[in-house]
């Protein structure tokens, strides 16, 4: 793994990130799981270690909306075909008119004809979250459900407030007694309160004038309190590894069963052939004629997903491999050198597998 570690760090000395933490599993073996560089650099540097808690942002909407809607759907609670309407009776208007209403699959898939985000949001910070709410219930789609992929946060936190009508339970309390719980993710949560000294340190933000430690980087989930479905979760690496494993087997972990096969095996399947992104339920897939972070030498059953904080998500099931990438890489900004890192690194670990 001395190959691995050596490119990290040469991105690390680069400046491109203050540092990460890397598991790679293969075949039910973890070859690697180590720590790099620091968790923070302003105003005074700190190593990054194993149990450091980061920020996963949009990984929140595969480690926790995703699995919650499977579960409800495992319970017969849901299914892909439900209008949201039926949840939401902002949408109920929208069944009666002519074509395709958005409908769960929808939301999943990024095919519900929403528009990825409120425009302008950084600028938006002074909205209360119940403004926010009002915003985003009122959107409508801009073309027909189904025919287009448009990476959405605006639909993932519609996921959110079903999944709140449905289990009429606060959705962060939801997802830790029925899913981090039982996967002993005990690091993993919404709105944490560990000590500051656990924190992979994001984003200087002008509004609290300081650096976010423990504080939600996305200005919506930000406006929701810190709890959200598309972003707003934190965890570590060895939280995620037991997730992984989970999906690894099927929904099953220490023997214990999370979520169906049935509804693992589906959330994977391409739903967008129609589109040239490829998406499963929550997951992105591997796609040639699209920009994919996992690299050129996955499988076509590759999925996975990322973070706009640095994080990241890959799963290639016929090598039976998974990698978990975290990095803090928004402490410097918002460059885009981790759009070049992730396929270079993924490359480099599967030519070390051969």
């Amino acid at each position: 793994m001395a190959k691995i570690s050596f490119f990290i760090e040469k991105e690390i000395d680069a400046g491109h990130l203050p540092g990460a933490v890397l598991s790679i599993a293969h075949q039910g073996k973890e070859l690697l799981r180590r720590a790099y560089g620091n968790r923070v650099m302003y105003p005074e540097a700190a190593p990054m270690s194993l149990n450091t808690v980061f920020d996963l942002a949009s990984l929140t909407k595969v480690v926790a909306t995703l699995p919650a809607v499977l579960q409800l759907m495992d319970q017969g609670n849901l299914s892909l075909a439900d209008p949201i309407g039926v949840f939401l009776p902002q949408f109920r208007s929208l069944e009666g008119e002519p074509g395709e209403p958005i409908r769960i699959i929808h939301l999943l898939t990024h095919s519900s004809g929403l528009r990825a985000d409120i425009p302008g949001i950084r600028g938006l910070l002074h909205l209360s979250r119940e403004e926010l709410m009002e915003l985003i219930l009122n959107e409508r789609p801009l073309h027909p459900p189904g025919t287009k992929v448009v990476y959405s946060d605006i639909g993932m936190i519609l996921l959110y407030l079903i999944i709140e009508t449905v289990t009429g339970e606060a959705f962060d309390s939801y997802v830790k007694r029925q899913i981090y719980d039982p996967l002993e993710m005990t690091d993993t949560g919404f709105c944490p309160t560990y000590e500051d000294t656990r924190y992979a340190v994001t984003e200087f933000a002008e509004h609290l004038q300081a650096y976010k430690s423990g504080v939600v980087h996305d200005e919506k989930a930000e406006l929701m309190h810190g709890i959200s479905g598309h972003a707003g979760l934190f965890s570590t690496v060895p939280d995620l590894a037991n997730y992984v494993q989970m999906i690894r087997q099927k929904g099953v972990y220490k023997g214990r069963r999370i979520l169906s096969k049935a509804a693992i095996e589906l959330s994977y399947r391409n739903f967008t052939r129609y589109d040239h992104e490829a998406r499963g339920l929550g997951w992105q897939l591997r796609n040639p004629s699209s920009f994919w972070f996992g690299g050129d030498y996955v499988s076509e059953s590759s999925f996975g997903h990322t973070g706009f904080t640095g994080t990241s998500l890959l799963f290639d099931p016929e090598r039976d491999l998974q990698i978990i990438l975290l990095t803090n890489r928004v402490h410097f900004g918002r460059a885009e050198h981790i759009l070049h890192i992730r396929p270079r690194l993924h490359n480099l670990i599967l030519s070390q597998l051969d």
